[in-house]
Order: structure tokens, then sequence, then C-alpha cells
């Protein structure tokens, strides 16, 4: 039990730890760099702490019941997705509001300006949408096959 739950903490610390770095990386704030070197040497240590177990309590290892252990990190890995995709879809939302982001034509339509989507944003976004149908079809298929 002790494994399993460390080799999930590892895999949500991997996780915030790759979110600081794509933060630091698009705005230049020192603290996304500290909380991205933080979670790199907390990554480290978790993984040393997983080693020791699996060197010295072997059995401990053999315990891990893996497929509920994937079903899991795949429900954990669907909502991260879902919230990254809704997130993506209320900054773009917020920006059409925004009036330097749109025009009104010759018809008083309003029409949006291409600057409303952002390059990162739709590159974030179709990146992510593999791996949340993967995920989500994983996830949601394990709980139709236990109810059912």
């Amino acid at each position: 039990m002790a494994i399993a739950a460390l080799l999930s903490l590892l895999s949500m610390s991997a996780a915030a730890h790759i979110y600081f770095l794509i933060a630091y990386v698009r705005t230049r704030d020192e603290g996304y760099l500290g909380k991205f070197l933080n979670t790199a040497v907390i990554n480290v240590i978790i993984a040393c702490a997983c080693i020791f177990i699996g060197i010295f309590r072997p059995a401990m290892v053999r315990d891990i019941d893996g497929p509920t252990l994937m079903w899991l990190m795949s429900g954990l890995i669907m909502g991260v997705m879902a919230l990254l995709q809704v997130s993506i879809f209320m900054k773009v939302r917020a920006r059409a509001r925004l009036p330097e982001y749109y025009h009104y034509n010759y018809f008083g339509k309003k029409v949006l300006n291409p600057s409303v989507l952002k390059a990162v944003d739709v590159l974030l976004f179709f990146l992510s949408l593999p791996f949340l149908v993967v995920a989500g079809a994983y996830f949601v298929a394990r709980i139709i096959r236990q109810l059912f």
C-alpha cells in the first residue's frame, strides 16, 4: 500500500513539475522556477524512497494491485486533461468578450479577430486531446465493467 501511494504521489508530483516548467517558460516568473526546482527535488526523494522499498521489501512491490492503480491514474489524467481543456475554453471565451479582440462588420455582426486564439492555447488543446480520450476511455470502460 505504501509503494502504491508513493507511486501515485510521484506521478502527481511529476505532473506538477511539468506544469511549473510550462508556466515558467510562458511567463518567465521566478516563482514558477522555484516551484519547478522544488518539485524536482521532491521527485528525486520520492523516487529514491520507491527504489529503497523495492530493494529492501520486494514483497511490497509484488502486492501492488496494478490494474486498480492504473485505473486510478487514468482517472486522474482524464480529470487533469479535462480541466486543462475547460480552462483553455474559459480563457478564449473571456478574451472573446474583450473589445480589443473583436469588431463589428458592415452588417452589425460581431466578428472575432484571429488574435483571440493564441498559438499556445491551440497547441495545448490538441496535445491534451489524445490523453483525454485514451485515459477517459480506459477509466469509463473499467467503471462500466465493474458495474455490469
